[in-house]
């Protein structure tokens, strides 16, 4: 798929369900789950206290790919090396996302042809970010300022799209994308662990419904 077309999915559903911790077979259902809901894509997250022996993540990148196609975006987070980069793509991701700025993790995520998104804070951060090559700038964490402070981020960098993670809710996210937000990493309303163990997953298509639904979708 095209990097435009894969940057104009992930802004037009608004959506990213973050996923880390999970068995192949949970992250299938969930992402099977996810589709149910609306959600079209979903991110995969490295474990950095395994470093690049998690080959977990690259797995279920695979899978979730062979699985549901194109219909369904997956890209991969919590990357923060080129190797790791290189690794994630070749497993199928079509997007890259960071807890943090990196250049040499945007230059290669850019140069392999997919979506970077980094993570960043201040302005200096995300403005560094985006004009290093960074198609998206994660804006996290997202909940320790709240609404107000996208607002604010906002005025001055409006040609800067940003993907609000940390704390987005049904009940909020429209607050979000109002003061400025172009989407949402949505990690623990999503991933109930009580369902999940339970096999509940019309429970987690219902959560994602509500997200979608919140926004209008």
């Amino acid at each position: 798929m095209q990097p435009e077309i894969i940057l104009k999915s992930i802004l037009e559903n608004k959506v990213v369900a973050i996923v880390r911790g999970f068995s192949l077979e949970e992250v299938l259902k969930l992402a099977r789950a996810y589709y149910e809901g609306g959600i079209r894509c979903m991110e995969v997250t490295y474990d950095q206290s395994k470093g690049n022996a998690d080959h977990d993540v690259l797995q279920k990148i695979s899978a979730i790919k062979k699985e549901m196609g194109d219909s369904f975006l997956v890209g991969a987070g919590t990357v923060m090396t080129p190797e790791q980069v290189r690794q994630v793509v070749d497993a199928g991701a079509e997007y890259i996302i960071s807890p943090n700025v990196d250049f040499s993790v945007i230059e290669e995520t850019k140069k392999l042809g997919r979506i970077s998104i980094p993570g960043a804070f201040t302005p200096t951060e995300i403005a560094s970010a985006y004009n290093h090559g960074a198609d998206i700038v994660k804006l996290f964490p997202a909940n320790m300022l709240g609404v107000p402070y996208v607002k604010s981020i906002k005025a001055p960098l409006k040609h800067i799209p940003l993907l609000i993670t940390g704390g987005v809710t049904p009940e909020n996210i429209r607050d979000y994308m109002a003061a400025g937000g172009s989407a949402a990493g949505v990690g623990g309303k999503l991933v109930n662990k009580e369902w999940i163990a339970a096999g509940d997953y019309k429970s987690i298509s219902a959560a994602a419904a509500a997200y979608m639904a919140a926004l209008g979708g």
